[in-house]
């Protein structure tokens, strides 16, 4: 087995998105294979038929139904929106049991801790089952806790010096 791995792409600058997705693109020019799950990310279609054009080395999959940012949905739509980003969680626990790819993505998912949406516990346990088929995992996003950072074989922090 190789090394396991768990990287956080976190903070308030541009690119984590961009550095997650540029190390997928290596893991494929490599010859692994990449998953990439979104999460609470606007649907920008150039975005995505880029990506779409890398498949079949790299697949994307989005499970959000709602084109509003999360934050400007009722409570009722907010629920609904919920239940569509867990069933994305779901995705990725199979995507792990089955080791289904070298590398898997889960980009802006540390917003979904902010939103009460997941716990830490549940990244802790993808983390678990990314080490049992040694699949590389990344996640994205704007806050990581402590908790996330100590749990992270590489951490990187992307701010904005000057913009």
């Amino acid at each position: 087995m190789s090394k396991k791995l768990m990287k956080v792409y976190y903070g308030d600058g541009k690119g984590k998105t961009t550095s997650a997705i540029g190390q997928g693109i290596l893991a494929a020019s490599e010859g692994k294979s990449v998953i990439i799950i979104q999460f609470l990310k606007s649907k920008n279609q150039d975005e995505i038929s880029f990506i779409r054009r890398l498949e079949p080395e790299i697949r994307l999959f989005r499970f959000e139904k709602s084109d509003a940012c999360f934050a400007d949905l009722t409570q009722e739509q907010q629920a609904e929106e919920s239940m569509n980003l867990k069933n994305g969680m779901n995705y990725a626990r199979k995507v792990l049991t089955t080791g289904e790819c070298d590398v898997l993505i889960l980009d802006e998912v540390l917003g979904l801790l902010e939103n009460k949406i997941i716990s830490v516990d549940d990244l802790r346990q993808l983390k678990a089952l990314a080490d049992d088929n040694d699949t590389e995992l990344i996640y994205t996003g704007i806050h990581a806790s402590r908790e996330l950072i100590a749990l992270a074989d590489e951490v990187y922090c992307i701010e904005t010096v000057k913009g």
